[in-house]
């Protein structure tokens, strides 16, 4: 089944996005590309969801678009995994195919260590300068056969250019690898100003995940992004194939 993933700052939009029919939600603090959160509130947005009763959606969250320790990436992995994220994700920014795989299977033999039942997967980044480093087109397949990871994730890395995913890639890219990936069984994961017009252009690719943020957001007076709405994630919802 395909899932829509809204990303939430708390556990206040993390109902809300719930209650509009959210399939995962993703624990993140809207400062940087991957916004990286606090163990706490990774916590607390698990607590809340599970006190609403909705025991059997899955969080996610990340450490970070360019986790270059690996000692403390394996660190962070493991404490988001303990803090309640049932996905755990790493961004891959500016690595090459051979270093991101000396991370990444760090990271994810570490995760996997300590909580065996959670998945972990590396973000790779359709921004043009960042597939100069890795491209999740070419580079994707070989990664997650060298590292054992649950599945990919493809993002953009600059967010201050206001482009959306597709401005960097073609649904036909996306389908091929999806493809790839489920003939290996992994997932698919999409995410980079995602709007309900793209979402339609999105599912029929086959990928697994599609998430969003601003799409799912109330607008303010400004016009900016304001919080995460129900009514809003439930258009969203509505936009999966039945």
């Amino acid at each position: 089944m395909q899932r829509l993933l809204v990303k939430v700052r708390g556990p206040k939009e993390a109902i809300e996005a719930v209650q509009g029919g959210a399939h995962i939600i993703d624990a993140e603090y809207p400062a940087s590309a991957s916004g990286t959160t606090y163990p706490l509130n990774i916590f607390g947005i698990r607590r809340k969801i599970h006190q609403s009763g909705y025991l059997h959606i899955p969080i996610s969250t990340n450490i970070g678009e360019r986790p270059y320790d690996r000692a403390l990436s394996c660190q962070a992995a493991v404490g988001a995994a303990t803090s309640g994220a049932d996905i755990v994700l790493f961004g891959i920014a500016e690595l090459p195919l051979k270093a991101a795989a000396y991370l990444g299977d760090s990271i994810v033999r570490s995760v996997k260590r300590f909580h065996p039942d959670r998945q972990v997967m590396p973000v790779a980044y359709a921004d043009t300068d960042m597939r100069r480093y890795f491209d999740p087109f070419e580079d994707g397949m070989e990664l997650l056969q060298a590292i054992k990871a649950d599945g990919l994730v493809i993002d953009i890395y600059n967010k201050l250019l206001g482009k959306g995913i597709l401005d960097y890639c073609r649904p036909g890219d996306i389908s091929s690898l999806a493809s790839r990936c489920h003939a290996l069984k992994k997932q698919l994961w999409i995410a980079g100003f995602i709007s309900q017009d793209d979402l339609y252009r999105l599912w029929p690719t086959g990928v697994d995940v599609a998430g969003v943020r601003e799409a799912a957001c109330a607008r303010t007076k400004s016009g900016r992004p304001g919080d995460v709405r129900a009514e809003i994630v439930r258009t969203l919802a509505d936009s999966i194939p039945r």
